[in-house]
């Protein structure tokens, strides 16, 4: 992504420079403008962000849009273009986190501008229309590159959901161009597209039983165990589970508990704690006497602000570092010993989910204690699991139906 660095000139002046990585490729040459207040340089930075990492179209280094430079795309200002309009877009959300706008801009660049980059959001000659988007949505579910992507890049077909979180983007993108004030289209023409169906949402969650997990816990890195025995016993996310302190954790007293306050956001490459992903997700957990013996050895010795659990060199662990270097190994392993399923990390949720139906938790509890922020939320994942609980149900129903039933 673009960023600003500023320095100081010898005659005591500040210069601002917009700079990039060619193509956000991090081995690409770098490039850069320079400009005498910061914000300008920030208004640039997005244009490139909203480009691709690359120049913006009509922009002359060292000039900046000139009349010459727009004759490529003739009648279309520099603002319509569809990489300026939408960067414009997503910085002016309203009711987002920072790293859902970091999450847009990075759908923007890898996933849209190289089709729609040098189309206008206004309706007619030049403007994106159902075509495009019809041929955009096949080359996404096919794996083609874009019109503007590098001659040898490589794409892979994107999931059903993905493709509808992406034309969900560019659906309001467009929406917003129908109401702007002047209108720039009377209709936005991602209403008609058709987009693919998903037909294995539910085959994408992995459940353990509890054997399953005794194996792929046994082939776990000793020093990570823990972590892993946490994660299934909390059913917290991982963002949550890394962020976790010490000052989280009432670990004395009639009634332990784990507080869940903060969690790892991603923001324009980097990462950074902030609040939870809901207000639902900003709750309190019971901890069974199993966990609270392993949060006491995993907190002896830190400070409230430390983290729990740590990577070998020191610091949070990072998901992808732990997947490739914990992670990874310890399904290979497990496979060999006969584990059949495939879990991602995340699965352990979904596991910690699995096993609380099976003890007849109501889904009321397992919703507070997920943290999810609507009871659909847990009964769409997870209802199909209480056919566990068909037995109980009839069970019910006769002693009802039964006046004369104990």
């Amino acid at each position: 992504m673009a960023f600003i660095r500023s320095r100081k000139r010898a005659t005591g002046e500040h210069v601002h420079r917009g700079a990039w990585r060619d193509r956000g490729v991090r081995t690409g040459p770098e490039q850069g403008e320079d400009f005498d207040d910061e914000e300008s340089a920030k208004r640039f930075r997005d244009l490139v962000n909203g480009h691709g990492q690359q120049w913006p179209p009509g922009w002359v280094q060292g000039k900046g849009f000139v009349d010459e430079e727009e004759e490529e795309a003739p009648g279309i200002p520099a603002e319509d273009l569809f990489p300026a309009y939408a960067e414009r877009y997503i910085g002016l959300l309203t009711g987002v986190q920072d790293g859902t706008r970091s999450n847009y801009r990075k759908m923007l660049a890898t996933h849209l501008v190289p089709w729609f980059k040098e189309l206008s959001v206004r309706q007619g000659p030049g403007g994106i229309g159902q075509d495009q988007i019809s041929s955009w949505v096949n080359d996404l579910q096919t794996g083609r590159p874009g019109p503007h992507h590098p001659p040898q890049a490589k794409r892979r077909a994107l999931a059903p959901k993905t493709i509808r979180n992406l034309h969900g983007l560019l659906y309001g993108v467009l929406q917003a161009a129908v109401i702007a004030e002047p209108p720039l289209r009377s209709t936005n023409p991602c209403v008609h597209t058709r987009l693919p169906e998903d037909e294995h949402t539910a085959d994408e969650q992995v459940f353990l039983e509890r054997e399953e997990f005794a194996i792929l816990r046994s082939h776990v890195h000793a020093d990570s165990v823990d972590l892993v025995d946490a994660l299934a016993a909390t059913g917290l996310r991982w963002s949550e589970m890394a962020a976790l302190q010490p000052r989280d954790l009432t670990l004395h007293g009639s009634r332990p508990m784990l507080r869940v306050q903060r969690a790892w956001k991603r923001i324009d490459g980097g990462k950074t704690l902030g609040a939870p992903k809901t207000k639902r997700s900003r709750r309190t957990l019971v901890l069974s006497p199993y966990l609270v013996l392993l949060f006491k050895r995993n907190c002896a010795g830190k400070q409230p602000n430390d983290f729990v659990f740590t990577a070998p060199e020191g610091g949070a662990w990072d998901s992808g570092g732990f997947y490739h270097a914990r992670w990874k190994t310890a399904l290979t392993r497990a496979a060999h010993d006969g584990l059949t399923k495939r879990p991602r990390i995340h699965d352990l949720r979904h596991t910690h989910a699995s096993w609380l139906i099976a003890k007849k938790v109501p889904l009321p509890g397992i919703q507070a204690r997920l943290g999810h922020e609507s009871i659909t939320t847990t009964v769409d994942r997870y209802g199909h699991l209480l056919a566990m609980l068909d037995d109980e149900i009839i069970e019910a129903i006769e002693w009802s139906m039964n006046p004369m039933a104990a």
